[in-house]
């Protein structure tokens, strides 16, 4: 799987960019026990171009940590724009948009999933931000607002127009938050879509080996993103990685 000119291999696995949890430590353990690719925790893109301390330390990369992508969220689309500017200074391998927070604060605003209730402003803030930078640019969202409301379909076609180069889809809608079971049947579905053409990575519910491999099998992503799941486990990803390899357990 490729994003851009960063070169993943085949069925890598990501760690997801987690508030708190994806700091510099942590990812120094996932990536020791093997995952393909990394987040820095989301950065408010507000506060990045305001100089907040807290949100320029975010930005501290190592080169141990390559391929890595430094995650932004905004609902304003000047400040994002700007933000994926400095962003880019601090030289990331990918610049993420986050339109997948459900968190009430955050989504409420407009900002992380509330951008879904507006895909006019979603779609013209990625054109934006892909113009503002030369480095790939991708996408990690949801299904939809709600059950009403499963556009991903539309969403990711029209992402892809203005020229990301990879979309992660977590499966459940905004309103679920991070309840009941992911739905994975629209991210197959995206990813079965003859427009696509981009890489396709899911998202939700992978806590083992061998659901990771069914995720694989049966719905045709090109990668996988591990979340909640890593909270206390690292190892997963060598897990994972030894399953698909193998087919054995470690």
């Amino acid at each position: 799987m490729k994003i851009g000119n960063v070169d993943l291999g085949e069925k890598p696995v990501l760690l997801a960019p987690m508030e708190d949890v994806t700091d510099p430590s942590f990812r120094f353990m996932c990536k020791h026990f093997g995952a393909d690719m990394m987040y820095t925790e989301f950065i408010n893109a507000d506060g990045l171009i305001r100089d907040a301390g807290s949100s320029v330390a975010k930005l501290t990369i190592y080169d141990y940590e390559r391929p890595i992508g430094i995650q932004l969220y905004g609902h304003i689309i000047e400040s994002m724009v700007e933000a994926a500017r400095v962003a880019t200074e601090a030289n990331p391998d990918v610049i993420d948009i986050n339109f997948g927070c459900p968190v009430k604060k955050i989504a409420n605003r407009g900002a992380g999933s509330g951008m879904m209730r507006d895909v006019p402003k979603m779609v013209e803030m990625t054109r934006r931000i892909v113009e503002a930078t030369h480095l790939p640019v991708t996408v990690k969202t949801r299904l939809g607002w709600d059950d009403q409301s499963k556009n991903i379909v539309e969403i990711a076609e029209r992402l892809q127009d203005v020229g990301i180069k990879a979309i992660t889809i977590h499966g459940r809608t905004r309103a679920q938050l991070y309840t009941g079971k992911a739905d994975w049947t629209l991210i197959g579905e995206v990813k079965s879509n003859p427009r696509m053409h981009i890489p396709v990575i899911g998202n939700g519910d992978i806590d083992s080996p061998i659901r990771a491999k069914e995720m694989f099998t049966r719905y045709g992503v090109d990668g996988i993103m591990i979340g909640r799941a890593t909270y206390g486990r690292p190892w997963i990803f060598a897990e994972v990685k030894h399953y698909l390899k193998t087919g054995e357990l470690m």
